[in-house]
């Protein structure tokens, strides 16, 4: 309900505008918690002159490559590229093929159908990758969202195998595999077949830098890097990005603080009356029997959490971040 669509465009969270207009405008600000974005953001924003007056340059940009492919653990014969944020490589990548039949893991990010659709190919939403072993394109966000559940690499691989001997893709959203690094494929990347989608931006909390990365077969990501273009991503996101990337004792910290924080919200929502359905370090998918009318009261508490006309009991809950945040959502609940 809170994102700005129409039938045909999938709802997204995060529309305070959109909230706004529902609930008006709270007296305490917004607490969005309708999104899976960090809410304790990467610290150092800071930046050179040159990130913000001159194109970026190859070097910059082979550096953040470099940086990428150390923190995910993508192989260096592995083909690797950045986007102005992984929604950019998902608008494309239907474009890179004639018309194909297409399976998505669903329930999931809902752009992944919507823009296969758009273009033309016979899209079909499948509870599990197995289903979909005889089209020509399998989608799978791993781990899943918004239900967190998880897929074992191996049994990807097998599929991806099976997939590529006829030309087949197996592609494999990770948006979220920051916080479950276990289960992630990079290790496996540029085998054939296998288009693997990396966002930068929710694990960092720096959703509004845009930045993503794909990486697979040589052929394919060429393919993307020409469509993306030349200086497809701006000097502020290379510099704070690769800075970031780098940064080891930050990603461990906020990996052990993100578990800490999902574990203390768990409780908070369970001793309301929720059931946890599922999720991962960054967000929690909960069903209530009054779901809509605690979606109605939270937003009048200006508080947003994520709804899902399709399933009226689910509420997904973002982590609130500082101390003060979880009191806020629980005085709402309370």
């Amino acid at each position: 309900m809170e994102g700005t669509h129409t039938a045909s465009t999938p709802a997204h969270g995060g529309n305070l505008t959109r909230a706004t207009a529902l609930f008006g405008d709270p007296a305490e600000g917004w607490l969005d918690l309708s999104t899976g974005i960090n809410p304790i953001p990467y610290p150092d924003l800071s930046l050179s002159a040159e990130a913000l007056t001159q194109l970026p340059s190859e070097g910059a940009l082979a550096g953040l490559l470099a940086a990428a492919r150390q923190s995910y653990g993508i192989p260096a014969g592995a083909a690797l590229c950045a986007a102005p944020g992984t929604q950019a490589l998902i608008e494309i990548l239907p474009t890179l093929r004639p018309t194909a039949r297409v399976g998505v893991v669903s329930p999931t990010y809902g752009e992944h159908a919507h823009v296969w659709r758009r273009t033309g190919h016979i899209v079909e939403e499948v509870g599990a990758p197995e289903e979909a072993a005889e089209m020509d394109v399998v989608i799978v966000t791993n781990p899943n969202n918004p239900d967190g559940r998880r897929f074992e690499p191996a049994a990807l691989i097998t599929l991806c195998d099976r997939l590529a001997a006829t030309g087949g893709w197996l592609i494999v959203d990770e948006a979220f595999a920051d916080v479950t690094p276990d289960i992630s494929l990079t290790p496996r990347a540029g085998r054939p077949g296998l288009v693997l989608l990396r966002s930068f931006g929710k694990f960092f909390g720096l959703a509004g830098l845009r930045l993503g990365f794909g990486a697979g077969p040589a052929s394919l990501i060429e393919e993307l890097r020409t469509r993306l273009g030349p200086w497809a991503v701006g000097g502020p996101a290379i510099e704070i990005g690769t800075r970031a990337l780098n940064d080891s004792p930050w990603i461990e910290i906020t990996t052990h603080l993100l578990a800490e924080q999902r574990a203390r919200l768990d409780t908070l929502l369970q001793s309301a009356g929720f059931s946890i359905e599922g999720g991962t370090d960054l967000f929690r998918l909960t069903s209530h029997d009054d779901a809509p009318g605690y979606y109605e009261h939270l937003g009048r508490c200006g508080i947003l959490v994520r709804a899902f006309p399709g399933h009226p009991d689910w509420l997904r809950f973002g982590l609130p971040g500082e101390d003060a945040n979880f009191k806020r959502l629980e005085r709402a609940l309370g």
